[in-house]
């Protein structure tokens, strides 16, 4: 495994990872590598099992009806100088 180490980290960032650590019951060092790992996760590898889920959901239950009401036309906005 490689190390890395990170110069010139400001207080403030040091202080929220050690809170953020404590809270999550784990060492700074493993609250960074748990947040370098996840935030390096593959693009577009979004978890939408809830999405499918809820789609099933809709078909057990016969599908949902959405009434759409009619659109309301805005008048046009003037720039006329009177």
């Amino acid at each position: 495994m490689a190390t890395l180490t990170i110069r010139n980290l400001p207080d403030h960032v040091k202080e929220k990872l050690r809170i953020r650590a404590a809270h999550n019951g784990r060492s700074m060092e493993a609250e960074a590598r748990m947040i370098l790992e996840e935030s390096l996760v593959e693009p577009g590898k979004v978890d939408l099992s809830w999405v499918e889920a809820f789609i099933e959901l809709g078909r057990e239950f016969g599908g949902i009806e959405l009434e759409i009401p009619p659109r309301e036309v805005e008048p046009a906005w003037t720039f006329n100088e009177s």
